[in-house]
């Protein structure tokens, strides 16, 4: 999230392109020498365009594989697996199976009443989509500020619950210097239950992550105000998080943004978190656990290039997108083992991003399908991208509804595409309003899908 002033500075230098300084394209592992020469032989990625000099008219797949852009009719890279199946992770994009044997970790997700998602999916049939007009029908309780400073909501995950859609919770970030936590909402907007744990940057959740000997909820975010990783756990019954359940985990500092990556090929589970400041450090961590406490070792680090908040795993795909706020929504590999090499999903300037690209999230349909959804907090629009190709969708705007004021200054977002409850059969889009109109401070706006 940005203040007005800094917006309008980088809206300014749009049409003359970057300062100088300002990366434009995928990072480099920050231990790799500077020689940029990867496993394979070939260049890294040139950072005026994400491509390298020999280069310009093709992509790099998440397995590092290089594309013509020209083999599609329509002039956009193939990248819906028919040139790049085999990812550097191990990951088959033609047909993306879980071969896991499940039967223990089902059982226990049964108890704690989620799915393997962290927001769900249709289960069978075409994904629900947003709306046209996206119009919410839902806005949640402010949080209380401690000083004039009034947009401290952002991110939000949602937990759906398939046992008891109607106890499914929206689960957000309070970014207020001293008062800050995190809250639980309920799918009516009501604020069941407020932790006063810090100025955490971004959440994410993940079910079925094992820890004494149980599978549980876990619910993790960057604390902004230790520069830490924290994770809580979710009582899907009473809809409470407990007290902080992880061991001191130091990140890059000052930490900024957050998310949560289980990984289909091994079952492990992993945590992003990226750098507010220079270069935009992206790490990723393998959680564990440790006498009972959520533990994390360091398994991976790049650059992104420059400020990078938002971010969201494709679980079932092994991939993880990346939106560096003034330049490009990227998608990386997943896997610790996948590198720094990326593809860029679409940039600033290209008819539908403009600065400042901020939440990003995954509609998840049947098996590989589905859409990203992306908010632009530079003119409070959407944008989605086909899950399995990328390829651009549409974009759109969230208007007002009756009492509920329109989305403006959008940050965060969430999406679901599965049964919570009363008003949200279909799953519902949660996404931050900045400005709030009548509001204490800004909030968050809950869309139904149809």
């Amino acid at each position: 999230m940005r203040d007005s002033s800094f917006l309008t500075l980088m809206l300014s230098i749009m049409a003359s392109g970057a300062p100088a300084g300002l990366s434009l394209g995928c990072g480099s592992e920050s231990a790799a020498p500077a020689s940029h020469a990867d496993e394979g032989g070939s260049s890294r990625l040139d950072a005026s365009d994400g491509l390298d000099a020999n280069h310009r008219d093709q992509t790099v797949t998440d397995g590092g594989q290089v594309v013509d852009n020209q083999s599609r009719s329509d002039g956009r890279p193939a990248v819906d697996g028919s040139n790049d199946p085999i990812a550097s992770d191990g990951v088959d994009d033609r047909s993306v199976t879980d071969t896991r044997d499940v039967s223990a970790s089902d059982r226990a997700l049964e108890e704690s009443g989620n799915d393997r998602g962290d927001s769900g999916d249709t289960g069978a049939g075409p994904t629900p989509q947003i709306p046209s007009p996206p119009l919410p029908s839902v806005e949640t309780d402010s949080f209380s500020p401690s000083s004039s400073i009034i947009d401290i909501s952002d991110d939000s995950a949602i937990y759906a619950n398939p046992t008891t859609p109607e106890l499914s919770v929206v689960i957000a970030d309070n970014k207020d210097d001293i008062t800050g936590g995190v809250g639980v909402f309920d799918m009516q907007g009501k604020l069941l239950q407020f932790r006063q744990d810090g100025k955490i940057g971004n959440v994410d959740l993940r079910s079925g992550f094992p820890l004494a000997g149980r599978s549980i909820v876990l619910v993790g975010g960057n604390n902004r105000t230790t520069d830490t990783l924290i994770f809580w756990q979710l009582d899907p019954a009473t809809r409470q998080l407990s007290a902080p359940i992880g061991l001191t985990i130091a990140t890059t500092s000052p930490n900024y943004g957050f998310c949560l990556y289980h990984s289909a090929a091994t079952d492990k589970f992993y945590a992003f978190v990226t750098q507010e400041t220079g270069t935009s450090v992206m790490e990723q961590y393998e959680l564990g656990e440790d006498a009972g406490k959520v533990s994390a070792t360091k398994v991976r680090s790049f650059d992104v290039g420059s400020i990078t908040e938002g971010c969201v795993a494709d679980d079932e795909m092994g991939r993880l997108y990346v939106a560096q706020e003034d330049v490009a929504l990227w998608r990386y590999g997943a896997e610790p083992t996948a590198g720094a090499d990326c593809m860029q999903v679409g940039a600033v300037g290209d008819g539908h991003l403009v600065m400042d690209l901020e939440g990003v999230s995954l509609a998840r349909g049947l098996g590989t399908s589905g859409y990203l959804v992306l908010s632009l907090q530079g003119d409070s629009r959407f944008v989605t991208y086909d899950r399995e190709t990328n390829a651009f969708l549409k974009e759109f705007t969230v208007g007002s509804n009756g009492s509920i004021d329109g989305v403006s200054q959008t940050d965060g977002l969430d999406i679901s595409t599965s049964d919570l409850g009363p008003g949200f059969p279909k799953g519902a889009l949660v996404v931050h309003d900045g400005s709030n109109t009548g509001g204490v401070t800004s909030n968050l706006k809950y869309i139904p899908l149809q």
